[in-house]
């Protein structure tokens, strides 16, 4: 072989496994980051023109495929859009996927490591591929009800089962309708999105996982559980309930809702503190038990923690390192203290569930095209965060707030129901947002809620968690129970 040859052959094979190379880095390597980008057409393409499977709410699919007579082969639609958004989210060719679409998209597209043999079963019999159903826990019933009770106020809405951590509404205000957003039209789902996010009250948002509020008074179950862990208090433990509170370092007195005195005495039980929601003996208890303390209990309870379900959740927040004052407002919800609707749901389904936290899930189960069970979720229990004792003795306590406290509202007849409400200062130039956090029956826990209605809804600056989310919760717990 002459110089020349062998030079050409160097040449041609340094070619080769550059070619070689460059197929490997993209067909294998990067193969799973082309085909997530969503600016990918051929991805696009091959989403739409696969049968997405249904997502299903009690039997009836509230998210469907049908065939479309375009290029994309397949339209996505929506029943009760608006109703259901903040679950499904939306799947779209310019925007890409929220919600349960995103979250669950492996599984509605049929490519889950769990359909592998689904996809040989297809591929020996040349069926079809198609996507797996995806049923939620939600139940209609009480979706509705807090669709209907929430009305055009700005909020959310959270119910879960207690015993398994079922999510069983979910529900924020204002909502959008993916409809909107799934069409085969580029310009008119870029517009309408566009308005969407150029709306000042952010229906995009799903305010019952993503937004974080400061949760007034209902963060007192915190207070008050720290305090009873301590073994220093129980339900009858007299406790300071000034008409108004010096805070330490600062020529700053805390008073009450109203600036009423809560006890002609200045001072009253920790079950009466909680009933009537006395803001200055739990700011003076926070600071007796200490934010160490108080830390300690709410990141039992999920605080400071994010998590998914399968939705990403905002972690609620406890701050760290608090000064004197700080530590006497953090303990009334107030301050740097803030929660996501979802966190408060599980903070009463922890103490209606025997201060036992479940895993909170949406998902239940999922069903191939042949409507063969391919996954069901097992509840599981997490970590212990409160005693027996101490969930017991605030479940008591939790009942006295609505039979004869600030959560009258929440009162269903001939049925025992723990609550507790929250009015939570934002701005000086902005009414409260009004809370609501219970369970019931209380004697037998089959749902828990969190209801926040922002800046008092209906009623503006007038509007507390008793009179604005008290009722909302009632609602939502009818029609679990009944």
């Amino acid at each position: 072989m002459n110089a020349a040859i062998r030079r050409l052959s160097v040449v041609a094979f340094v070619l080769l496994m550059a070619v070689m190379i460059a197929a490997t880095n993209i067909q294998v390597l990067q193969a799973p980051s082309l085909n997530a980008d969503s600016r990918n057409i051929r991805t696009i393409y091959r989403e739409f023109g696969l049968p997405r499977g249904p997502i299903v709410v009690d039997g009836s699919a509230i998210a469907s495929s049908k065939p479309s007579d375009d290029a994309f082969g397949n339209q996505r639609s929506y029943s009760k859009g608006p109703l259901y958004a903040p679950m499904t989210g939306y799947f779209s060719i310019v925007f890409g996927t929220s919600g349960i679409e995103k979250y669950e998209s492996d599984v509605l597209n049929g490519t889950a490591d769990s359909l592998f043999i689904r996809r040989v079963q297809d591929l020996i019999t040349g069926r079809q591929p198609k996507g797996s159903s995806v049923e939620l826990t939600i139940s209609a019933k009480a979706q509705q009800a807090a669709w209907d009770a929430l009305g055009k106020q700005k909020g959310a809405a959270v119910a879960i089962d207690p015993r398994t951590g079922a999510i069983l509404a979910m529900v924020s205000k204002p909502s959008f309708d993916p409809n909107d957003l799934a069409g085969h039209s580029s310009k008119a789902v870029n517009e309408a999105y566009q308005a969407l996010l150029a709306d000042p009250d952010s229906p995009l948002v799903n305010r019952a996982t993503s937004m974080t509020y400061p949760p007034g008074s209902t963060f007192k179950l915190v207070v008050a559980a720290a305090a009873l862990e301590s073994g220093a208090v129980d339900a009858d433990t007299v406790i300071d309930a000034p008409k108004e509170l010096p805070l330490p370092q600062t020529s700053t007195t805390l008073g009450n809702f109203g600036g009423v005195a809560c006890s002609p005495t200045g001072e009253m039980t920790l079950a009466d503190a909680l009933r009537i929601s006395c803001n200055t003996a739990f700011a003076q208890l926070g600071m007796d038990v200490g934010q160490d303390a108080i830390r300690e209990t709410a990141e039992k309870l999920g605080f400071n923690e994010s998590w998914s379900v399968p939705l990403r959740v905002a972690p609620s927040v406890f701050p760290s390192d608090i000064d004197s004052p700080g530590v006497a407002l953090s303990s009334i919800g107030q301050k740097d203290v803030r929660s996501t609707p979802v966190q408060m749901a599980m903070l009463a389904a922890t103490i209606a569930n025997d201060g036992v936290p479940m895993q909170p899930y949406s998902v239940e189960r999922v069903r191939d095209a042949d409507l063969e069970l391919v996954s069901q979720t097992e509840p599981k229990a997490l970590d212990r965060a409160l005693s027996t004792g101490t969930a017991a003795t605030l479940n008591e306590m939790m009942q006295g707030v609505v039979e004869s406290g600030s959560g009258t509202a929440a009162r269903i007849s001939g049925v025992k129901v723990a609550g507790k409400t929250g009015t939570a200062q934002t701005t000086s130039d902005a009414a409260p947002h009004a809370w609501f956090v219970g369970f019931a029956p209380a004697d037998d826990p089959q749902v828990a809620v969190a209801v926040i209605v922002e800046n008092g809804g209906n009623l503006g600056s007038e509007g507390t968690g008793g009179a604005v989310a008290a009722p909302i919760g009632r609602a939502i717990m009818q029609a679990v129970i009944k």
